[in-house]
């Protein structure tokens, strides 16, 4: 890992720089808030540390508390960024308009996969992103209990525990592809039409249980593609870098890159390739959806 430039441009009042030694200080950063902040509930949360946002939406007191640490952590080793955190916008909506600023933007889930958080169950991460100006800039997804750390740098690739990661080749076909999808559970009405299309075809369907550490495995050549049907950027924006960098392509309905600010055209669909991601989409249109 080199360096990723971020700021503002010449003639702007911010320059600053994320280096290697930054780049470094951000995962140990992230390493020390998992373990003040997360590790300390894992198996031990009480009634009263849990609570809905909504119907099914999880929110512990781990959650908040690394949220707020790395907020502030974050902001004060690269001066001149925001946040858009998952939890802060819980709480006001309009703090998702930061991700359609000038000012480069950390975007934060503080601890994904909440559920298995809350059973005890190690599968969960906590995702960082450094984005500027819907561009994906560099990247931390960390499963604390796994002991695993992926990384990406915009143009210098993908890494998992310093091991460079390449996406799988695809079939020629759908026959055989190993597609990760939503339990039908969390399958929205306008999708599901497709997603049962999908089933209908002879691919090798599994579902995801955390975005995560799904996404590391898709970037590692575990998976072959993936269809997500929800569009939180704290759920996907770390993994999207993961997968771009590791050689794969992650393309919405339109036919374009995932947009950061929101509005995206659903599914998403993350393949090795193009082709692979288009016939995917084709069976989604197929179905009406």
């Amino acid at each position: 890992m080199e360096w990723a430039c971020v700021g503002r441009d010449p003639g702007g009042m911010l320059a600053t720089v994320i280096d290697s030694r930054t780049a470094a200080q951000v995962e140990q950063l992230i390493r020390d808030v998992a373990a003040e902040h997360v590790l300390p509930y894992f198996g031990r949360l009480t009634a009263a540390d849990i609570a809905e946002k909504g119907p099914g939406d999880l929110v512990t007191i781990a959650d908040r508390s690394a949220e707020a640490a790395l907020t502030e952590a974050l902001t004060v080793l690269v001066p001149g960024t925001v946040v858009v955190g998952e939890e802060a916008v819980a709480g006001d909506p309009g703090v998702l308009a930061r991700l359609a600023g000038d000012d480069p933007v950390w975007v934060i889930d503080p601890v994904d996969g909440t559920h298995n958080f809350a059973a005890g169950n190690p599968r969960f991460t906590t995702l960082v992103t450094l984005a500027r100006r819907g561009e994906l800039l560099a990247s931390w997804t960390y499963a604390p209990v796994l002991g695993v750390m992926a990384t990406a740098v915009r143009g210098q690739g993908a890494y998992v525990d310093g091991v460079r990661l390449r996406v799988a080749p695809a079939p020629d076909g759908l026959r055989h592809l190993d597609v990760c999808v939503p339990q039908p559970h969390w399958w929205p009405d306008d999708q599901r039409a497709g997603l049962l299309a999908l089933c209908g075809e002879p691919v090798r369907l599994s579902y995801l249980d955390t975005s995560g550490l799904e996404y590391v495995e898709l970037a590692a050549g575990r998976r072959q593609a993936m269809v997500v049907t929800w569009e939180h950027s704290w759920d996907h924006v770390a993994g999207l870098l993961l997968q771009t960098e590791a050689g794969g392509v992650a393309v919405v309905a339109d036919g374009g890159p995932f947009r950061l600010a929101g509005g995206n055209p659903l599914p998403l669909v993350l393949a090795p390739d193009a082709d692979t991601a288009a016939r995917v989409h084709a069976v989604f249109a197929r179905s009406g959806t």
